[in-house]
């Protein structure tokens, strides 16, 4: 058999497989097909991903309905003003049967891990999760302990209740590949959502929904793997850069993207460009993910705020104005 062929093979298996997530998570969640994509585009990429939306429009569920459809561990963390790093990270705990002391993984060992609220909770905290997400370990007492693979973290936060919040330091949002927000549903998607739970869906029985693994592992290291043999020509390479650069340039914005938003930027295009079935990246790859993937790494300044300008609609007009390579 040529090689070549059963690579294409396994790459246009995964392709299918990770297509239709889509389908089985619509089993649970209605109407959120963007938020979806953006986290198999995470996934693809290694990176994680902030979700932004009112409270009970399915964030949460978002992300247990994609665990299970991915035949994925998955763990919750409810980010409180008393919440500890090692509540999160693990600690060490004595032992006084062997008096020793030996460590006790917190809720961060796992494959998808929901940081509930991350603005609840004080800098110190949010800062126990730099490591984990920058680096895919954990130091307790010296010694580096690896996550397990694949590894994500979904945090959430409510972008209207700022009362008791602590804003996430542009240090730790640069860590986030994605800002994904999660909007309220149209009015059929809300019927939708209405008529499911009147026919008795419980949000809290995934297998009762028909939800079942469509992907795993396997399937999303082929991905991975296709993914980084997506080519990228250098006109494509300088429309990135132009795009970036132009940020920095706006007078909208106080802080522009750094190279660290490029590179995840590019990223994101060649994911982008690999689900939708190809194996080269255009334009309109970089349009379509340029949103989500650079939102929350500029920075307003105070009276362009006050004139009702946000990051969307001057990232909007940076697209509308670098010049697109043909």
């Amino acid at each position: 058999m040529d090689p070549t062929t059963d690579n294409a093979g396994s790459s246009g298996s995964a392709r299918s497989s990770l297509e239709s997530l889509r389908t089985e998570i619509s089993k649970a969640v209605v109407g959120q097909d963007p938020a979806v994509t953006g986290l198999v585009v995470a996934l693809l990429c290694r990176g994680h991903v902030l979700l932004e939306g009112v409270p009970g429009v399915a964030k949460t569920l978002l992300v247990r309905a994609l665990a299970a459809s991915l035949e994925l561990d998955t763990k919750r963390v409810q980010f409180t003003p008393d919440l500890m790093p090692s509540d999160v990270t693990g600690s060490l705990i004595y032992d006084a049967r062997s008096t020793e002391f030996s460590f006790q993984p917190g809720p961060v060992f796992t494959n998808l891990l929901l940081a509930d609220e991350i603005n609840r909770t004080p800098p110190k905290t949010q800062s126990s999760l730099l490591e984990a997400m920058e680096e895919r370990q954990v130091t307790v007492d010296g010694t580096p302990r690896p996550l397990p693979e694949p590894f994500l973290v979904a945090a959430t936060q409510n972008p209207v209740e700022y009362e008791g919040t602590y804003p996430l330091p542009e240090a730790q949002l640069d860590r986030f590949l994605l800002k994904l927000t999660v909007p309220l549903p149209s009015r059929q998607d809300e019927i939708n959502v209405l008529t499911r739970h009147a026919e008795g869906f419980n949000p809290r029985d995934l297998h009762a929904a028909g939800i079942r693994p469509v992907a795993g592992p396997a399937d999303l290291e082929a991905a991975r793997a296709a993914v980084a043999k997506t080519s990228v020509s250098p006109e494509i390479t300088a429309y990135v850069v132009d795009i970036v650069r132009a940020t920095r340039e706006s007078p909208s914005l106080t802080l522009g993207v750094s190279p660290r938003g490029a590179t995840a930027l590019l990223s994101t295009a060649r994911a982008w460009a690999w689900l939708t079935g190809r194996d080269y990246v255009i334009p309109d790859d970089v349009k379509a993910l340029a949103l989500p993937t650079l939102r929350h790494r500029v920075q307003l300044r105070p009276e362009a705020e006050m004139e009702g300008v946000t990051a969307d609609s001057v990232i909007n007009a940076i697209l509308a104005h670098v010049p697109v390579p043909r």
